[in-house]
Parts: C-alpha cells; structure tokens; sequence
C-alpha cells in the first residue's frame, strides 16, 4: 500500500515590492519526483524527475529569486490566463461590444495583457491524500481586469500522484459577465536536467496532422494546414534539431517553432483526456506524454531565450535550452469565428485538464 504523503506545507518564497509576501509549496511522491509551486503566478518553479538510473534532476527552467520572475521572466512555469497566447491588435468583439486589453507584445496582446495571471498572488490550500499531494490556487479576477469583462473566479490545482511520476493541471473558471477565457501553464523543459544546454536532441511526437501557419507579426492566418510533407510534421517522432534550421518559410517567421497544432480528437471526445504530444531525451532517458482535453496544443523551442537569464541551476538560458508543450485552444481565437470557442457565459463553467505523465 502507498503511504499517504505529507500534506505539503507553505515556505516563504520572497517578498514583492508592495509588501505581499510569496509562498512556495513542495508537492512529493514516493518515486523520488517532486515539484515547487510558487503563489506568485501560480509558477512552477522546479519539476524534479528521475531519469533511467534513478538520478534525481529539475527538469523546468525558472530563477531561484522572486525579483527575476517579477522582473524578466518570459512566463516560465506560470499560469496563463485570462487568454492565452495572442490577441492580435489587442481587440475584440464580443456580443456585438469591443473590449481592448493590453498591447504588451506588438501589435498584438499576448497571454492576458501586461498584468496576466502570471503576476498574480494566488491563494492556496494544499492537501495529501491516498491519491498524491495536490495544491489549489484561486484567483478572483474583477470585471475589467486588463479589459477583460466579468468577475471571473478561477482555480488551478496541481496534483501529484502517489502511484505514478503523473502531474494533473485542472483547471475551472465561472464569470459573471459574457467573458473569454484560455488558460495554460507555461513551463520550459529540458529532460536532461535545466541548465544543461541545448534540447535540440530531444526526440519530439506530436499526434496532430494540421497546424496554424503564422502571419509575419505570429499571428495565425486562420488556415489549418496539414503538417505533411513538411517540416512541422512531428506525426512520428523526430530530433528537435533535425529541420529547425532546414529554411521553412514558417519556422523563419518564429525563429524556430512557436506553433499551435491542432490535435487529432477522435469524434466525441472533446472532453476526454487525449494523447497530445512525447518528449524523449536519449541520454538521460527521461520521457514526458503529455494528454489534455484542449483541442489543440502550442510548441515552443524557446526560440527568445538569448543568454541573458540565469536559472535556478547558475548557468544562463540560451536560445533552444528549453522548450514549452502548453495545451490551450488556439492563438486570436476570439477575432477567428472558426475556430473553437473560447467565451464562457454566466452559468457555465470553464473546465480544462492537462497531465505531464514522465517515466524514465
């Protein structure tokens, strides 16, 4: 029988410059894997993992200091929310009335404007159980926070399972006013531990057979292209780096891939948790599938990442030392009729599951 984990308990983080103070909860299992949540952002900070041998690593980018996240983080492990990815020109129309949020990444808003979710303080309550540890985080966004409408209350818990190296991200959300809503969690991985260098070796499978070409400005054209024949094309597995530099007109546009793909959803199933993407690193052995009930997903190489942050680990982040699988609905989602609905009215309510299930 599995012993039931310690409740996982509250450690000060850090101190913010208005003189809220920042928690950090460690969240265990008794197959060696661990992670650290911080209130600030709802971030995870650290993901540790062993690999094939037992040997312990952080396998998330993030900073060892409050002021970095504060200061320069490019959202590393946090939460993403009210939308994420782009709203392009920072506009939309929603039941015939147009709302402007932020433009914090030219000429578009990205991932919920320049005070997201990501800067947020987050209440939590934690727990163990038979199941795992878990965290919950709330969040009561007010009616026009970063121009959004409605009173939205949120909750993001984080689940660690006892009797596998499964993380749960679950997410629900209800508003009071006609809103939009597209959360995600933003975390950079390196399998062969953070700070060790490139992940252009890691093999990567996405179960998907249409992507979202991208304008020159990132946002998407509206087309779902099929990946065949080209090099966005992860339906078996490849090297990262074995066509990020082959030329393609789309992976110049984003200097490498900063793509949504649209999952391969079996009719029927858009509440059900599916395959959505692997991740196998050779040397260390380490693998992560992700599964979600999003439709579609956004690989990021961390093409932005330019030597001028230092991890958690001491050594600097340099361009494709991590990368970012963050299972969302697609990118101007609220300004493309055609793709999945991102609106959430009162009386219903916004509920969304991801796992990162790792093995060695």
């Amino acid at each position: 029988m599995v012993p039931i984990p310690a409740a996982p308990a509250a450690t000060y983080f850090g101190t913010l410059p208005d003189g809220r103070t920042v928690a950090a909860y460690r969240l265990t299992n008794p197959l060696g894997m661990a992670v650290t949540v911080l209130t600030y952002g709802g971030i995870l900070q650290t993901i540790e993992v062993p690999d094939r041998g037992g040997e312990v690593r952080n396998v998330a980018l993030g900073f060892g200091r409050l002021d970095d996240y504060v200061e320069r983080s490019p959202y590393f492990g946090a939460i993403i929310g009210r939308v994420a990815n782009r709203i392009a020109d920072g506009r939309f129309e929603l039941d015939g009335v147009t709302y402007s949020v932020p433009v914090n990444d030219p000429p578009s808003s990205v991932h919920g404007g320049t005070h997201g979710f990501h800067t947020k303080v987050w209440a939590a309550h934690a727990w163990a159980d038979p199941s795992g540890a878990s965290v919950r985080l709330t969040y009561v966004s007010p009616d026009g926070d970063q121009g959004f409408p409605g009173t939205l209350h949120t909750e993001v818990t984080y689940h660690l399972a006892a009797e596998s190296n499964t993380l749960r991200f679950t997410y629900r959300a209800t508003t009071d006013r006609t809103t939009v809503v597209n959360l995600t969690n933003h975390s950079y991985l390196n399998l062969a531990g953070e700070g060790s260098g490139s992940v252009l070796d890691h093999e990567v499978q996405i179960w998907a057979d249409r992507y979202l070409p991208l304008r020159p400005d990132l946002i998407p054209t509206g087309e779902l292209a099929p990946v065949a024949g080209t090099p966005m094309d992860f339906t078996t597995p490849h090297r990262l780096g074995e066509r990020i530099r082959c030329g393609f007109e789309q992976l110049v546009v984003a200097r490498g891939y900063d793509h949504n793909y649209a999952l391969d959803r079996p009719a029927g199933s858009e509440r059900r948790l599916v395959r959505a993407a692997r991740l196998h690193e050779p040397g260390s052995g380490r693998c992560v599938e992700v599964w979600t009930t999003e439709p579609g997903i956004d690989f990021y190489s961390g093409n932005f990442l330019d030597g001028t942050l230092v991890g958690t680990g001491g050594r600097a982040y340099r361009q494709g030392d991590g990368l970012a699988i963050e299972p969302e609905h697609f990118s101007n989602s609220p300004n493309t009729p055609h793709f999945p609905s991102i609106v959430l009215r009162p009386g219903e309510v916004y509920e969304s599951t991801t796992e990162f299930r790792f093995s060695p």
